[in-house]
């Protein structure tokens, strides 16, 4: 059975994990630890934990079911004085109250979801996202690096933290591992800035692929190309990619485009269509779902998976 590692965080790399889940691989989840907004924004400052959400979206796409516990951890109050909490979040940060340990909780609450594969934070201690900006000013926090403003030139913690040991065996024991898709520093980058995670990803012998974001996100990626996401990923694993999977969004309804557009996202394109490396994926969704508000949003399918798995030689067996 082939070991397949995902790295990133957000929305992005778990809905790529519901759908893995059901390919006949040992999936294991490496998940961004530098969320300081909403409900684990709270949580993190109150507790001094690492921030619970992008852990949570990763444990429930993973759980064995759709079931109520599932539902439990998706929950989201809307009571005045909890309405900005998911209930998974506070379940997640009680078992580390309990157990003393972060990384611990996430495996309890694992345990609890009977995931079909392993989540693990990168690292199991706090820390923050700091980026310079072209101006040469600093800002600090994930929140504070993705707002509109002058381009990001480099990002980087606002100290040193060690990975976890598991985080580490799992990339050298990797067959493949795969990048994204999620926010290109705040939820990808970030993972590679803890100490031994861009060395750990150069010395495997594992097929690595990044899976680019399918449209451009204001206030990190605004003007980037495919080739821009690419070459600033790189200057932080160290290392090239095998495989490149570019999410063609040109079929998607003008409609839900302008949407976006709206609000400063666009598809990003293949700038570099000699690039043998590059995959084209173009079998996209669209969902009307709750991101803040209801709206339409695009997403990679059950078929767009499908896709990937098949480039990387893995069998998609979802159950009937």
């Amino acid at each position: 059975m082939k070991k397949v590692v995902l790295i990133g965080g957000g929305t992005g790399m778990s809905t790529v994990a519901r759908y893995l889940k059901h390919c006949d691989v040992k999936l294991s989840l490496i998940v961004t630890i530098t969320d300081d907004g909403g409900s684990s924004g709270i949580l993190r400052q109150i507790m001094a934990i690492p921030p619970p959400g992008d852990v949570r979206n990763n444990l429930v796409a993973l759980a064995e079911d759709e079931g109520v516990l599932r539902r439990l951890f998706s929950f989201r109050f809307s009571s005045e004085g909890i309405q900005r909490h998911s209930l998974g979040n506070l379940i997640i940060a009680g078992l580390s109250e309990m157990l003393g340990s972060f990384p611990e909780a996430v495996t309890a609450a694992s345990r609890l979801l009977r995931t079909r594969g392993e989540v693990f934070p990168v690292s199991g201690e706090e820390v923050h996202l700091v980026a310079q900006l072209d101006d040469g000013s600093i800002v600090q926090g994930e929140t504070a690096v993705a707002l509109v403003g002058p381009k990001i030139r480099r990002v980087f913690l606002d100290r040193e933290v060690r990975p976890l040991p598991e985080v580490l065996e799992r990339l050298r024991n990797a067959d493949t591992i795969l990048v994204g898709p999620g926010s290109l520093y705040t939820s990808v980058v970030s993972n590679f800035l803890v100490k031994g995670i861009s060395e750990a990803f150069c010395n495997t012998s594992a097929e690595v692929a990044y899976i680019s974001n399918i449209m451009t996100q204001p206030g990190e990626t605004d003007g980037f190309g495919l080739k821009k996401h690419v070459d600033t990923l790189e200057q932080y694993t160290k290392r090239s990619f095998d495989k490149v999977f570019w999410a063609d969004a040109s079929n998607i309804d003008k409609s839900v485009l302008k949407d976006y557009s709206s609000n400063g996202a666009f598809p990003v394109q293949n700038d570099t269509p000699d690039d043998g490396r590059v995959m084209r994926i173009d079998r996209l969704s669209v969902e009307y779902t709750y991101d803040k508000e209801y709206k339409y949003v695009i997403r990679h399918s059950e078929e767009s998976i499908m896709q990937i798995s098949n480039y990387l030689g893995i069998t998609y067996e979802k159950d009937n």
